[in-house]
């Protein structure tokens, strides 16, 4: 079966958003056995694909090598054996978690004996917009399915022999169950107007979820008559206060830096007050530099790196003084700025500034330094000694994640199963009339 959109066939977006909706509908009736699995044929799936899904990556690197693309967006793009085989663990996780269709919460007896409820029951259909990232395909397809979720995706041309693999590999495992495979849709034609009339087709999808860079979410919110739920974009702070233990605020530090640099979530400012600075700053550099960091330091840090390096006040090699814009930049890659800030209330100013409601925190051995860091820092994940890095669906038990919120409607942080479900009220009565 033919599992993407013609290019340059007009009238199969309408098409395939009725064919999105009826499937829809089918899911939403669907038990959870029969999502689960559905879930575990997609697993097997995949696995039994791998060479053929890693023969169509293996195209889109070498296309991507030969546009140019970015390290980092080269590491967002490729897939490999452990990938692969991580990518089939998590879907088979999700059918260990619970379903939260049906789920019914908020109960209560009026007085005069009606009893109501609420029941979560799935959104509908999902437009998911991404770039390089073919993971983001499967996580769509699990958490949809275990949801009761129909999705059209629409991967960047960068990832378009992955995503088509993968896609066949996901109908595959619906096919073992009788789900229908027009619960996932993929559209691979680039032209920018079959994107525009896809965020035009109301009438059948309930959500889009941009995933990429700030330009794409940025069009979606311009362009989509759909409600648009963005993030992702994420310029990450950690601030080292005065009381923080030094030794264990650099590996949080280095975690967050190194651990995987090209996502969204790896830290890309640290804040230090001046009253450390002094320790910490040059421990940092002698520790990050060697693992390939290079640093964007103010003019106070710069000052406090001269003062301690060795050789009459030379910065080390892999600083230099911070340029205007940098402090407004998601890295993406081994690149850290650094900061001294005089307080908290500085620390907090600065991340209102120039971060974007993403993942922030605070290192800290004052409790009511954290409470009011918690209390006024305005992300969607705000942490207390410990790693930005663990902003991620499956970090956080959700199973995966379709997105990471940064908004404040429907949901915000990352978005797993419950944040795909909306509910309905349900009344019931003994033959009632209202006076």
């Amino acid at each position: 079966m033919n599992t993407r959109l013609p290019a340059g066939d007009r009238r199969s977006m309408v098409e395939i958003g009725r064919r999105a909706r009826a499937a829809a509908g089918r899911l939403a009736k669907a038990d959870g056995d029969t999502k689960n699995q559905g879930l575990h044929g997609i697993a097997d799936s995949l696995v039994e694909a791998r060479p053929r899904i890693l023969e169509a990556n293996a195209q889109d690197l070498e296309r991507a090598e030969q546009a140019g693309l970015s390290a980092a967006l080269v590491d967002r793009l490729t897939l490999n054996r452990a990938r692969l085989e991580a990518i089939a663990s998590d879907v088979r996780g999700l059918s260990e978690l619970t379903d939260p269709v049906g789920e019914t919460y908020e109960a209560a007896t009026l007085p005069n004996g009606l009893q109501l409820h609420k029941q979560r029951v799935p959104l509908g259909v999902l437009a998911v917009i991404y770039e390089s990232r073919p993971n983001v395909t499967v996580d769509v397809a699990g958490l949809a399915i275990k949801t009761g979720n129909a999705a059209i995706l629409r991967g960047g041309s960068e990832a378009v022999h992955s995503n088509g693999a993968l896609v066949e590999a996901v109908h595959a495992g619906l096919a073992q169950v009788g789900l229908p495979f027009d619960a996932l849709q993929f559209i691979d034609d680039p032209d920018r107007a079959r994107l525009t009339e896809l965020l035009h087709l109301h009438e059948y999808v309930d959500l889009v979820i941009p995933r990429g860079r700030n330009a794409l979410h940025e069009f979606c919110r311009q362009h989509s008559t759909i409600p648009v739920v963005t993030g992702g974009i994420g310029i990450c702070h950690l601030f080292v206060d005065e009381s923080a233990d030094l030794q264990a605020a650099l590996r949080v530090i280095c975690n967050a830096k190194t651990q995987r640099p090209t996502v969204c979530n790896a830290l890309d400012t640290v804040l230090v007050h001046r009253a450390v600075a002094g320790s910490l700053l040059p421990a940092l550099v002698d520790q990050l530099a060697p693992e390939g960091v290079t640093f964007r330091a103010d003019p106070t840090a710069v000052s406090f790196l001269e003062q301690t390096a060795a050789g009459g006040g030379a910065l080390p090699q892999a600083v230099r003084a911070a340029g205007p814009e940098d402090f407004d930049t998601e890295w993406l890659s081994l690149v850290l700025g650094l900061k001294v800030v005089e307080s908290l209330e500085e620390a907090m100013a600065h991340i209102a500034e120039h971060g974007t409601h993403h993942s922030d925190g605070i290192l800290t051995g004052e409790a009511a330094h954290a409470r009011q860091f918690v209390a006024e820092v305005d992300s969607a994940v705000v942490y207390v000694n410990a790693s930005t890095r663990f902003t991620d669906g499956g970090q956080f038990g959700l199973g995966a994640e379709v997105a990471v919120s940064t908004q404040r409607l429907h949901a915000r942080g990352p978005m797993g199963l419950r944040e795909l479900t909306t509910y309905k009220w349900v009344v019931t009565g003994s033959y009632h009339t209202r006076e």
